[in-house]
């Protein structure tokens, strides 16, 4: 299919093909058939990211600050090689559209196949996934063309919400572009006296043609004239939806506005202002956020779960509802704002317009009648010969191409890279293009039954990956995942049982015990014998509450990465343990600990201590290590340095093992080398990690929970106390 994308770096717009997007169980798949620009939004993204790197950082001081904490703490070049990789990526465009659906997700409620439907949240393209709550049936009487204003208006309509004003009021809406046009026109559906204030004379003509009165800003006498039209009283509300870094939108705002009147923000202004403006006056300012209540909240638009109306009256999804009932009964019209339409093929010239004419307001895309849905996969490079084994990648996400493909060119995969899928394409097709990946596929199915791929490489969200595991095996594919191997003591079973009644290799991405300097410290370890006693500690830092590791269904940052701290201090022990302690912070439930001591015995008599903390300074370094025993030290200082009773080891490299262990999965598996001591350590260390989860759950009586054993060369798993 054709999507439209822009580059982050040099802000280029191109109409690529994509693979056909795989909805999910809450989302529609829909075929758009017009979508709208939105002028404001889409000119400004493009400006920055067609601007230099200064300009770049001066807009976002905030990344430019998380930037450079990470180079004091991970290094110059690897925080280099990062950035380059979030410039070096493609984003989609667009997020207002209307189309009719074509299929439905089993979680999604009063949708079905070939229903027109509003949609929000999604980018330009010949057919889209959307959150089944921002895909909203469109009334018969109103246009395609009127149902594509949907998200744009609702966020107009939100604007107007927080103004909370009743009928008969009066607003005044400072900045008269689209969304400035539909927050007068929503106004006075309402019954609101409105007032339209701009720059622009032809603006301010085309709100006055609405019905509202319509304003060139001209200071002071501007001033007056509101003032005569609402009595010397000043307006109730002001709704700023200008698009500009100047502050000066807000601080006239404050001269029209009546006492304690509010002023809301809908638009990108600057907020350079003087407290005695809103102080002399008791203002209320207010920031009206996109659609409406559900916006960025991933419980609503990602798992379905609306808001009760008794308690949220006004949601995104109803917002936009509200708009297409104004269509549909007359009240609203938004044809007049149409300024051009151009199909997909031609969406540069849409931009080249938006960017070049001043009077282009509402531009919008037409899409043809879609043929029948057909996901099929697009080639980026003829596939290539060989009888060396082939990759196979589910998944392409920051990790992926920052790190992981990087890793896995430089450990000889380069040529072997067959094919790649992830579950909205567009991912797929940049990582493809950058890497010289032959074929980007649909669905994990087609990658899965693929013929020129011998390896599959999940790097997939983390409830994926058990399931992938098994369907990868039992597809007759050598397997590598990304840790975790599993999230429950069933999936663990399950991966077990498809290992074994398959041939295929099965690794696990716990690449730190192929770092050269645990390496090294193994060698030095290995020509003593008894106990150790392991410290590891990990300054992991905060992550804001959206991020994917706060869901339940991925298993938090026990199960997701504490596994990798468990794994490594097993792996320098040379065993696994019989005895897990685990102590939380209290904070929340005990899978989604963030801050946990683990202490972990082991048969011999060995102990390690995993200190997992959230709420350390960010300049101090991630990782620390300290063996102790068997007559030596070893500190192992974030993977940059090792020191060896006293002596810092200059001759081995650092690193995290990235790439010697992709090197070491190509080998086996070319080789046909034996994988069940790898594997066996895995499986050990997932156990440990759910011993660690079920232990804060209080699951088995008293702090300490022994895991149960896995035995790889027969599948039998041998049982577990307290």
């Amino acid at each position: 299919m054709k999507q439209i994308v822009q580059s982050v770096s040099g802000g280029e717009v191109r109409v690529v093909e994509v693979p056909q997007p795989e909805p999910g169980p809450t989302e529609v798949l829909v075929a758009t058939r017009r979508s709208l620009l939105s002028a404001g939004t889409e000119r400004a993204v493009r400006e920055l990211a067609s601007a230099g790197l200064l300009r770049k950082a001066r807009a976002r001081p905030d990344l430019v600050r998380q930037v450079v904490n990470k180079a004091r703490t991970t290094g110059v070049r690897s925080t280099f090689a990062a950035v380059r990789s979030r410039l070096d990526e493609d984003m989609p465009l667009g997020y207002s559209a209307a189309g009719f659906v074509v299929t439905a997700g089993m979680a999604t409620d009063g949708i079905r196949p070939g229903m027109r439907v509003a949609t929000a949240s999604v980018g330009h393209a010949e057919y889209q996934a959307v959150p089944g709550l921002l895909a909203i049936p469109v009334p018969e009487a109103v246009s395609d063309q009127a149902a594509a204003f949907g998200a744009v208006a609702a966020i107009a309509l939100q604007g107007l919400r927080q103004a909370e004003v009743g009928l008969g009021g009066s607003i005044a809406v400072v900045g008269l572009g689209l969304v400035g046009q539909l927050t007068l026109r929503l106004a006075l559906a309402s019954g609101l006296n409105v007032i339209g204030i701009d720059l622009r004379e032809w603006t301010a003509d085309l709100a006055q043609r609405a019905g509202a009165v319509g304003l060139v800003e001209a200071g002071a006498a501007t001033t007056e004239r509101v003032m005569e039209l609402t009595r010397g009283r000043g307006v109730d509300a002001i709704l700023v939806t200008a698009a500009t870094p100047s502050s000066t939108p807000i601080t006239r705002s404050t001269e029209i506005a009546r006492d304690r009147a509010r002023l809301v923000v809908v638009g990108d202004v600057g907020l350079e202002l003087d407290r005695r403006q809103f102080y002399e006056r008791e203002l209320d300012l207010r920031f009206a956020r996109s659609y409406g209540p559900g916006r960025y909240d991933r419980a609503y638009e990602e798992w379905g779960i609306d808001y009760p109306v008794g308690h949220v009256r006004w949601t995104a999804r109803r917002n936009i509802e509200a708009y297409l009932d104004l269509v549909a009964g007359g009240r609203v019209a938004v044809d007049d704002l149409i300024t051009h339409v151009f199909p997909i093929e031609q969406a540069t010239d849409a931009y080249d317009v938006l960017a070049s004419e001043p009077r282009s307001l509402a531009v919008q895309l037409s899409y043809a009648a879609p043929v029948e849905f057909c996901r099929q996969a697009i080639t980026i490079r003829p596939r290539r010969s060989s009888s060396r084994p082939r990759a196979g990648l589910i998944g392409a996400g920051n990790y992926a191409k920052a790190t992981f493909l990087p890793a896995l060119k430089a450990a000889g995969w380069g040529d072997d890279l067959a094919a790649i899928t992830t579950a909205k394409g567009l991912s797929a097709r940049h990582a493809a293009e950058r890497n010289g990946i032959a074929l980007v596929l649909p669905t994990t199915e087609a990658l899965l039954n693929c013929a020129d791929v011998d390896a599959v490489f999940i790097l997939s969200r983390h409830d994926s990956h058990a399931r992938l595991v098994a369907q990868a095996l039992d597809a007759g594919k050598h397997v590598f995942v990304e840790k975790p191997l599993a999230l429950t003591q069933d999936e663990l079973d399950e991966v077990v049982a498809a290992y074994h009644r398959n041939s295929g290799h099965l690794f696990v991405g716990f690449n730190r015990r192929q770092a050269p300097m645990v390496v090294r410290s193994k060698h030095v370890l290995a020509a003593g014998s008894g106990p150790l006693t392991v410290s590891y500690r990990i300054n992991a830092g905060p992550l804001p509450d959206s991020h994917w590791y706060h869901d339940r269904l991925q298993g938090g940052r026990i199960r997701g990465e504490v596994c990798h701290f468990i794994d490594l201090a097993s792996w320098l022990v040379g065993a696994q343990p019989d005895v897990v302690h685990a102590y939380g912070s209290g904070r929340g439930e005990p899978g989604l600990e963030e801050d946990v001591s683990v202490l972990l015995g082991y048969p011999d008599g060995s102990t390690a201590t995993i200190t997992y903390c959230t709420r350390g300074n960010q300049r101090t370094p991630k990782e620390r290590v300290e063996v102790l025993g068997r007559g030596h030290t070893i500190v192992i200082d974030d993977f940059r340095s090792l020191e060896v009773d006293g002596r810092v080891m200059r001759r081995v490299p650092a690193g995290k093992g990235h790439q010697e262990q992709l090197a070491h999965v190509r080998a086996a598996i070319a080789e046909n080398g034996s994988d069940e001591p790898d594997l066996a350590a895995s499986i050990g260390t997932t156990r440990a990690a759910l011993s660690v989860v079920a232990a804060l759950a209080g699951i088995r009586p008293g702090p300490s929970y022994l895991p149960a054993q896995a035995d790889v060369a027969t599948g039998v798993s041998a049982g577990s106390s307290s």
